[in-house]
């Protein structure tokens, strides 16, 4: 398999061409033969004119690639090493949404052949590709696993606007059925991957890995969050706190906010329903997710509760939301926690603009129910700004700046601290 490819007599398919598939694809299309599937045929044909639909990719990178972009099963049939790419969200209950996933089995396995390879790189519980999806590609190819294919499983390692750890940059972690195909799986990623592989003894072994990449994060970030909470009581500044502690060289350098998007906020809610599967309750990682969702209820309270103190009339004042997106410098708005913070402000009845220099409008409404504000339409009276992700346009705003868009006695809501010390007359706050 592995020299079929190199010599381009066999094709490797990427299925999903979001912010993780696509870089995956043009990566390997530089070396191999390949055929970018995506059942969304208006992203198709962005892809096919050079353009990236995240917005993470430039025109320049899928120059010199060998990649077919279709949204067609026949074309993909053509293909003998599938990756699948495809994201695993969560539904309003807080449960795995494994609908993308298996679908994205069901059309690899209506095209899957004897002899063929297939990777999930989408982030999932251990035990999920071997016990969801593999069934699925047998019924449908008629093929049994794993005399007539061989699977495997890498996790994604993408962070969405980081332009320095990338695909080629992150040691990636590469796990397969047997040792053969281990051995394939491992060589073909070693070809874009400049950092190296790391070889996993099994799959539910490198399932296992990523999924707790997140959660260490989710359970961190929730103690930053609660610590916030305890110090704004005792009135000191928790970044002012952290900045102390981190003097020492074994402090976990955390910070608190709003903890969103489709990795950290969606992946530990993917482990702790296996482990109640299992019969066990994971109390410590539960407890991290709650107050990580409750964050942005917490904050847009906090703001109504100073407003009142400088005197406003709440169901008269006017709030403005600086930023949408999850988090800086992204068009991604997928599971953005700013959105609770406007929900809760309008059950105050608040009145919220928000601006984003990189979210759209359209897909803010249809996700959140709510719209951008233009520059046309933004005021030079608000009562309040939140600022509530760290986009760089945000970051050398002043306090001249935001007196010129605020009322008398209006606070300042800096989530992400990153006016801490500048603020002189403004009424302050930050987690």
């Amino acid at each position: 398999m592995y020299e079929q490819l190199l010599q381009k007599k066999a094709k490797l398919a990427v299925i999903g061409l979001g912010y993780v598939g696509l870089p995956i694809a043009l990566e390997f299309a530089r070396k191999l033969s390949v055929i970018g599937f995506d059942i969304n045929a208006a992203r198709v044909d962005l892809m096919r004119n050079g353009i990236d639909p995240s917005g993470e990719l430039e025109a320049k990178d899928f120059e010199g690639c060998d990649i077919t972009f279709t949204d067609s099963l026949e074309v993909l049939r053509e293909a003998n090493f599938y990756i699948v790419a495809v994201p695993t969200p969560i539904d309003e209950h807080a449960m795995p949404d494994l609908k993308p996933l298996l679908g994205a089995s069901t059309s690899v396995g209506k095209v899957l052949k004897k002899g063929d390879y297939v990777v999930f790189e989408s982030t999932v519980y251990p035990g999920c590709t071997e016990e969801d999806c593999i069934p699925v590609m047998e019924k449908l190819s008629g093929l049994s696993f794993p005399q007539d294919f061989k699977v495997g499983y890498s996790p994604e390692r993408i962070n969405p606007g980081d332009k320095e750890h990338t695909l080629t940059s992150i040691i990636k972690v590469v796990a397969g059925c047997d040792d053969e195909s281990l051995d394939i799986i491992a060589k073909l990623y070693e070809l874009v991957v400049k950092a190296g592989v790391h070889r996993a003894s099994s799959i539910k072994v490198a399932e296992a890995a990523k999924i707790i990449e997140n959660t260490q994060r989710d359970v961190n970030i929730a103690l930053m969050n609660e610590l916030s909470l305890i110090f704004d009581r005792m009135n000191i500044n928790t970044y002012e706190v952290l900045e102390a502690a981190g003097t020492k060289w074994n402090f976990l350098k955390f910070s608190p906010g709003l903890v969103g998007g489709h990795c950290i906020g969606v992946d530990p809610y993917y482990l702790t329903y296996k482990a109640k599967e299992l019969g066990f309750d994971a109390k410590v990682i539960l407890s991290g997710r709650s107050t990580n969702d409750n964050m942005g209820a917490y904050i847009a309270r906090k703001t109504v509760q100073m407003m009142i103190k400088q005197g406003k009339d709440v169901a008269k004042s006017r709030v403005l939301v600086m930023g949408a997106t999850f988090k800086e410098n992204v068009e991604d708005i997928r599971n953005s926690k700013v959105a609770d913070v406007i929900q809760e402000l309008k059950n105050f009845s608040v009145n919220v603009d928000i601006v984003d220099p990189h979210a759209d409008s359209d897909e803010l409404h249809h996700e959140y129910g709510f719209r951008l504000t233009s520059a046309e339409e933004t005021r030079t009276d608000y009562d309040a700004v939140i600022v509530a992700v760290g986009h760089k346009p945000y970051l050398d705003k002043n306090e001249a700046y935001f007196q010129s868009i605020t009322a008398d006695n209006a606070v300042l809501v800096d989530i992400k601290g990153l006016y801490r010390s500048k603020m002189q007359d403004l009424h302050y706050w930050s987690l």
